[in-house]
């Protein structure tokens, strides 16, 4: 019976292997000790080879290549059709860009105040709520630092992010003329979803809710990940700016934010 039993076993734990196996499809396949683009590089695999899946985590795929080595690759060096379905979002990947930063000053407030500072508070602290929700959250800067326009959507290409989310404050040539917040979109098929899902998720912050309209930037524009850029209140009225500079204010909207990614990502089931 024992011995049975232990050919039964080695039977599954093969046709388990086989089943859980898939060759490699580009030629830039890197194993990686961690589920990360970042992560320390183990070895380059080849074109058509095959390797066995053993667990997913985001868009990475823990394997073992025919040697014994383990390591992560992302899923989308496989067959066009195997990819990680993110329908929740302690899955999901997620891109939180701040607006303008180092010589780039983004528009002035009425008393001088720089709108790359409270971008970059603002994208910490959505960054820091996704986190603690599970999501993998890269940061265009992390400072006060110059980005590029198209090195923003560039990196949620990279790392092929789920949804990529850009801050910003709203301006106007007369100050104190305008007041409220609003939710853009540029691609219409894959990004309307995500503006709306986001855009109803907000509460009663003190501000309108200009609600969801269509925007020609750049950094919405120029990527195939699902982006919204959100203009949180205008930095040169008077009243949206003593919200913008308030805490809660900003700690409410984002986790506003957080709660709308939820929903997206609930409603790709």
């Amino acid at each position: 019976m024992a011995l049975i039993l232990g050919l039964l076993l080695i039977l599954y734990r093969r046709t388990y292997a086989y089943l859980n196996q898939v060759t490699i499809q580009t030629n830039e396949a890197v194993l990686r000790k961690e589920p990360d683009q970042d992560g320390p590089a183990l070895k380059s695999l080849a074109y058509g080879q095959r390797i066995t899946i053993l667990a997913t985590e985001y868009h990475w795929i823990k394997v073992e290549t025919d040697t014994g080595l383990r390591g992560w690759i992302g899923d989308w060096t496989l067959k066009n059709n195997y990819s990680n379905k993110i329908t929740n979002l302690d899955q999901a990947t997620i891109v939180v860009d701040a607006g303008h930063g180092g010589s780039d000053s983004g528009a002035l407030s009425i008393s001088g105040k720089q709108e790359k500072k409270y971008t970059l508070k603002y994208a910490k602290t959505l960054a820091q709520a996704l986190r603690k929700q599970g999501a993998k959250v890269y940061l265009t800067r992390s400072n006060d630092t110059f980005v590029g326009l198209s090195a923003r959507p560039t990196l949620a290409e990279q790392v092929h992010a789920d949804a990529f989310v850009s801050i910003h404050f709203d301006s106007n040539e007369i100050a104190n003329s305008a007041s409220g917040f609003t939710t853009y979109y540029y691609h219409k098929e894959k990004s309307l979803a995500l503006a709306k899902s986001v855009n109803q998720s907000f509460g009663a912050v003190g501000l309108e809710n200009r609600g969801v309209a269509f925007g020609d930037f750049l950094v919405i524009r120029d990527t195939t990940v699902p982006s919204i850029l959100l203009e949180m209140g205008y930095i040169n009225t008077r009243n949206d700016f003593e919200h913008i500079s308030s805490s809660q204010y900003r700690i409410d909207t984002m986790n506003d934010v957080v709660s709308g990614l939820k929903k997206y990502f609930k409603q790709q089931k």
